[in-house]
């Protein structure tokens, strides 16, 4: 039987608190490809629990520390609303100046390969705030050279928010609830997605490290924790 490769990877992860990044984070931790995970978190997660490949390490996402750890994979799950975030400008500082701000100082520090979550309907050139502000963020990072790109463009999330301590998105409940008597006929790609699926459709890419840009619709998504 011929041994198994040693991991050599290190993987980043900036957004573990959230319904994707706390599955991504699931599934780096058992990925044998990577030795080592590097958590950035803004506070102090006492819910994350301690594993013997991960860092934990609290930062300030408008200023982010140098030198900046030195990774191979990066992923990114930031994310918030504008009503969560109290105005479209802090919104904007989370959703597009933090992401942007971490993909680029990863890259400055040698990452290759780059993992987003942006969401259904980004669009640069959208009327709607929010999904102008996710595509102005795809723009930016595409210019990063990265020669791995997985951009990964959800619909409404299925999971526990409140188990992990968020705030309930009215939006995701209500529009589930509608749904859920006819989610059969409700094409994938824009029934809601659950968190899980994302996650393992994003580090499944990630890892097949394909040069270039790819997008992960919702429909493509849907069912990627089923073997």
């Amino acid at each position: 039987m011929a041994d198994t490769p040693s991991p050599s990877r290190t993987a980043l992860l900036a957004g573990a608190t959230g319904l994707i990044g706390r599955a991504l984070l699931t599934r780096l931790l058992a990925a044998a490809e990577y030795q080592r995970v590097i958590v950035l978190v803004r506070r102090a997660a006492s819910d994350i629990a301690a594993h013997a490949k991960l860092a934990v390490r609290t930062v300030d996402f408008a200023n982010l520390p140098a030198p900046f750890p030195a990774v191979d994979d990066v992923y990114i799950a930031l994310g918030t609303t504008i009503k969560t975030a109290g105005s479209q400008e802090a919104f904007r500082q989370v959703d597009f100046d933090y992401v942007v701000g971490v993909a680029g100082a990863a890259r400055a520090a040698g990452a290759t390969r780059l993992a987003v979550v942006s969401a259904l309907g980004a669009n640069a050139h959208s009327h709607v705030f929010y999904n102008r502000v996710k595509g102005e963020m795809q723009q930016a990072i595409a210019g990063l050279d990265y020669q791995t790109l997985v951009i990964a463009q959800p619909s409404l999330l299925v999971g526990d928010r409140a188990a992990l301590g968020q705030p309930i998105r009215n939006a995701e409940v209500l529009v589930a609830r509608l749904l859920r008597p006819v989610m059969g006929f409700v094409p994938k790609g824009v029934r809601p997605i659950a968190a899980g699926d994302v996650a393992a459709a994003m580090l499944k890419a990630t890892l097949a490290g394909q040069p270039g840009t790819r997008i992960l619709g919702s429909g493509l998504m849907q069912g990627a924790t089923r073997p």
